[in-house]
């Protein structure tokens, strides 16, 4: 099942990767929902489907309301006993499905992550403005770019949770959800997805990373989720961390009293060591350095308000 919404480059080659599957012709249905698309995504699923080969389905929504929703809307759709969620910006290796049913081992209680890494010919984009996903082993967050639930299990927890996470959190959330419902999670190694490497742009990023204000409301839900995520019980994200270290060295600074320059030195040096190196080459990029710092001052921020919001404490 693949939500989608302006992507019809990236979705043509999800589907590709789908097409390649180990599995045979007619073991298994796709299922996109088009989230009002305008850039051609239409016109590329009528060929697929015209194409032949893959069993697909198309749902088209005039009105976009969200990831959480589209995918309730694919997995209700769909017909299949296991439902494998992927992104419309991920490639499946070819033995994805298969990998996945296999761990899967049609335990009704039993959900399965597989490993996400960045699609390798697409790393040399990476810069500071873009992202990707980077997931080698069992990650709490659970996300939906590579996951695999029973329906029936999708039915015992309702689904995602769209009033409460319409477009972040949702996945990690149902996860949760379905573990305090009796489910256990599976890890299936040879279920592998590669993620795209997304330009977003210097406000994109920005937003992304304000948008993380979810994040609270995730841990004042799922108490044992927040145990596993945050760094000292507190900050949702190592950079925040380092980044109050940071702050507490500038303010040892401040009265200029030399005794508290080894300190300071001491506190400030992690996050300067991570964040004066270039994302891609790891090597020395000093003027990247204020844009992170306004980067992880921004997530921080969001983060912050969402803990006021949910009235909960997460940095």
């Amino acid at each position: 099942m693949i939500p989608t919404r302006n992507r019809a480059r990236r979705l043509e080659a999800a589907l590709g990767s789908l097409r390649a599957q180990t599995l045979g012709e007619g073991e298994f249905e796709v299922i996109v929902v088009d989230e009002a698309s305008d850039d051609g995504t239409a016109e590329l699923l009528r060929r697929e489907a015209q194409r032949g080969g893959l069993a697909l389905r198309t749902i088209r929504r005039e009105i976009p309301e969200g990831p959480a929703s589209a995918r309730n809307e694919g997995w209700r759709a769909a017909t299949a006993p296991l439902v494998a969620f992927l992104d419309d910006d991920c490639e499946a290796a070819p033995g994805w499905l298969e990998a996945g049913l296999e761990a899967w081992g049609e335990d009704s209680l039993r959900f399965v992550q597989g490993p996400t890494v960045p699609i390798e010919a697409e790393m040399g984009e990476m810069g500071p403005f873009s992202y990707t996903v980077d997931l080698r082993e069992p990650h709490p967050a659970f996300p939906t770019c590579n996951m695999f639930y029973p329906r029936s299990l999708l039915e015992l927890v309702q689904g995602f949770d769209v009033a409460a996470f319409p477009f972040q959190g949702e996945d990690t959330d149902l996860a949760w959800r379905a573990q305090a419902a009796g489910a256990e999670p599976a890890w299936a190694p040879e279920a592998r997805a590669e993620h795209a490497v997304v330009r977003v742009g210097p406000l994109g990023f920005l937003r992304r990373a304000h948008s993380w204000g979810n994040a609270a409301g995730l841990c004042a839900r799922h108490p044992a989720f927040a145990r596993r995520r945050l760094v000292y019980r507190i900050f949702w994200n190592p950079s925040h961390y380092e980044l109050a270290r940071l702050a507490l060295a500038v303010l040892l600074l401040l009265p200029r009293r030399l005794i508290a320059v080894p300190l300071a030195m001491w506190l400030a040096r992690p996050y300067l060591t991570w964040r004066l190196a270039h994302p891609r080459t790891g090597k020395f990029a000093p003027w990247l350095l204020p844009w992170y710092l306004l980067v992880d001052t921004v997530e921080m921020a969001g983060v912050v308000s969402g803990s006021l919001r949910h009235g909960t404490l997460v940095l």
